[in-house]
């Protein structure tokens, strides 16, 4: 490798160490008010301007050290020795970087002891700026460079950049601020460091009480959370097999129907599946209404406990598992099924020996999925949960109850992730070290085998009940947005549309006068930055963790679920407390929301990724490299076209929960930054049901004209294989 990479990077630093501010302004660089004070002004100057002119010794190690690796690039050297050269110096870099950004904040020093070693300091330091982070990204990829000169990642240099990428974003905007707050759970209230307090905040009955297996009362948060987590990863896996079973494997002929009722639900703000619960299953609801008008039933509150938040989460998380699984059901090769009977299996013998074998991965990976969604889940069990408690609903209760109490938020926080940590290590020792790959180079025209008949019936009992009672929930919904008061006044009415997106024309044009379409815009332009990132990080991310092999690679699969793991309310909490101080300040900003949703969703395409690569052999990347293709062309070429489904999975997974979630982001929105959802909760709260209805039925209409949208760009894998009419129908 030559020292142009090193030699760009090094350069482009330095230059935005002179040419950009290095703190953060709060009129932002658009405005141009910066250009005049590089040097004079405390506030705009570039760095070299903060050290010569404002006397901020601390950042000249920083910049020596990124001259140290521009002169790496420009002496004679071996590859090797460059490569040595470029790792001192960054990582040297990169260490001083960190240590001033955490040392001084807006009071000088950050702890005393810093204070007793280099004496009082009077002048305070903001949150980084463009100018600093630039000199942060060009330090990264110098330390990747040089990785990749020594013979790291097989000297490849894209390979060490990405593995650089992904590990320092999930650190700075996942580990970081999941640090901040679970530090919360070894101090007492004036912040002093007391471990012991952990072990007080957990020991209790209310979190570890077995008391229900008795009949003498109810169990334990924990047990609560526990029993949900695998009752949902069980039942989200086996919904979302039936479903891609009849999709992919059967003649059902309403099957593009069946995949939008599947989508439904993941489209939809996570309360609304609650309340359309309620208005059909509660005290005063439908059913309840009809059984005591018919037989004298007296209406009970069933709705409200386990058996609400179960269902509640089938429904919501069912679609997740299902856009796992059927890229995996799809990958199967006919091939082997094919041998499978030539050697004189029958059909139901080469379903259970063959074709779900090689699932493990994906089912795996959807009960996982399953599991985590469920111990993170708020929304449905503070809408339908009762006197049902779970981790996630008493951590909120801890930040935003009277008891404000972030120790005990983040003790009971910790506890999810070492349930997580659980489901991970067990995934990986379902999955093992097999191979499951279907897909190679060779040729592959193998006739889909259909599904023997028990299967097909089984998976058809399953999925098409489960269909009907979704087409039938979401049209009770749909409907309480055309009446004026559901469940007093049934008087069908378009004002609750009316008043949210009501739209004028004046003579100036257009004017959007509902109530609605400011947190309708603010949402869609958020989600739509956000979700192509999710994606592509994700899939970055899988390709790394199954193509790849490196030091810490366990560690890195398990970061990327780290957020997954922890309740949304944790993490808006978590990123109110790391980013609303320096050395990062973007509370109040939409860069916050966007970094939010970015690594609150990621994991989802990271599973599916590995899910659906473990199916890739790896004779396809053998062979763009022995064709002289580098890592990248194979990435983008190769692997990528045989993920389509991952991608669009990952794509519509991404847009989807960034308008529809509530918890992650309830502590991070402001009046310039409404999204939908809090909007929604807004109304909920104030009785605004009609509205509340209606606007969220406009959502999943925008979310399933998007999920279409996006199929369409992306297309469908084509693995050449004969397509012919599948025998037998999906009963």
């Amino acid at each position: 490798m030559t020292s142009r990479a090193p030699l760009a990077w090094s350069a482009a630093g330095l230059i935005a160490a002179v040419a950009l501010p290095w703190y953060a302004l709060q009129e932002g660089l658009d405005s141009g008010a910066w250009l005049t004070g590089l040097w004079s002004s405390e506030d705009y100057a570039s760095g070299f301007g903060q050290i010569v002119e404002q006397g901020r010794w601390w950042l000249a190690p920083v910049l020596l050290a990124l001259m140290a690796c521009l002169a790496a690039a420009l002496v004679p050297a071996t590859r090797q020795q460059r490569g040595t050269l470029l790792l001192i110096a960054s990582t040297a870099g990169l260490l001083l970087f960190v240590a001033q950004a955490l040392g001084i904040g807006l009071r000088g020093w950050t702890a005393a002891w810093l204070t007793g070693l280099f004496g009082e300091l009077e002048v305070r330091q903001v949150g980084l700026g463009a100018g600093g982070a630039v000199v942060l990204v060009a330090l990264l990829s110098l330390l990747s460079i040089g990785l990749a000169l020594r013979g790291n990642f097989g000297g490849d240099a894209f390979v060490a950049g990405a593995v650089t990428t992904v590990a320092a974003s999930i650190v700075l905007f996942t580990a970081w601020p999941i640090l901040r707050i679970l530090v919360q759970a070894f101090q007492d209230g004036d912040g002093v460091l007391a471990p012991v307090l952990l072990l007080e905040r957990l020991a209790t009955e209310k979190i570890w009480s077995l008391r229900c297996l008795s009949g003498g009362g109810r169990c334990g948060v924990a047990w609560n959370t526990l029993f949900l987590a695998i009752g949902c990863g069980v039942g989200t896996t086996v919904l979302g097999l039936a479903f891609a079973l009849i999709v992919t494997r059967t003649s059902f002929g309403f099957k593009k129907t069946l995949r939008v009722l599947t989508v439904l639900p993941i489209v939809t703000p996570p309360f609304v599946i609650g309340l359309a619960l309620i208005l059909v299953f509660g005290r005063a609801g439908l059913v309840n209404q009809f059984l005591e008008w018919s037989m004298g039933i007296e209406p009970t509150r069933w709705i409200y406990g386990f058996h609400g938040v179960f269902l509640a989460q089938l429904f919501a998380f069912t679609p997740v598992a299902f856009l796992v699984l059927i890229g995996v059901v799809e990958g199967v090769s006919p091939t082997l099924e094919e041998a499978s009977q030539t050697l004189r299996a029958d059909r139901w013998a080469t379903f259970t020996t063959v074709s779900l074998p090689l699932m493990r991965p994906g089912l795996a990976n959807a009960f996982l999925v399953g599991f985590i969604e469920s111990i993170a889940d708020f929304g449905n069990p503070i809408v339908l949960g009762g006197d049902y408690g779970v981790l996630s609903t008493e951590i909120y209760f801890a930040v935003v109850g009277a008891q404000l109490d972030y120790g005990r938020a983040a003790s009971l926080a910790l506890l999810l992730l070492v349930f997580a940590l659980g489901a991970f290590f067990l995934q990986r020792r379902i999955v093992g070290t097999g191979s499951y790959a279907t897909i190679s180079g060779k040729g592959d025209s193998g006739l889909p085998t259909p599904l023997p008949a028990a299967a097909r019936r089984a998976a058809a009992c399953v999925a098409l009940p489960w269909a009907a009672f979704t087409l039938i929930l979401y049209g009770f919904a749909f409907v309480g947005g055309f009446v004026k008061v559901w469940g007093r006044d049934y008087t069908p009415t378009l004002d609750h549309y009316a008043k949210a997106f009501a739209v004028e024309h004046t003579a100036d044009g257009l004017i959007w006068t509902g109530a609605a379409w400011n947190s309708f815009w603010t949402t869609l332009k958020l989600a739509a930055i956000a979700a192509p990132l999710t994606a592509a990080l994700g899939l970055i991310a899988a390709w790394l963790l199954v193509r790849q092999r490196f030091a810490g690679r366990a560690a890195l699969e398990f970061a990327t679920m780290l957020s997954f793991a922890v309740p949304g309310t944790v993490i808006g909490v978590a990123y109110v407390f790391a980013f609303n101080v320096p050395p990062i300040e973007i509370t109040g900003t939409a860069m916050i929301i966007v970094l939010c949703f970015i690594f609150r969703n990621m994991p989802v395409g990271v599973r599916a990724g590995m899910a659906a690569m473990s199916q890739i052999d790896r004779s396809l990347d053998e062979a763009s490299l022995t064709l002289r293709g580098r890592a990248p062309q194979t990435l983008f070429y190769v692997v990528l076209p045989l993920l389509r489904p991952a991608l669009v999975g990952a794509l519509v997974y991404g847009f989807v929960r960034a308008v529809t979630t509530v918890s992650a982001v309830v502590f991070l929105v402001t009046a310039e930054y409404e999204l939908a959802t809090t909007y929604i909760i807004l109304r909920v709260i104030n009785g605004d049901y009609g509205l509340a209805i209606a606007y969220s039925c406009a959502l999943i209409v925008l979310m399933l004209a998007v999920i279409l949208l996006i199929q369409f760009a992306v297309g469908e894998r084509r693995l050449g294989r004969r397509a012919v009419a599948l025998k037998g129908g999906p009963a």
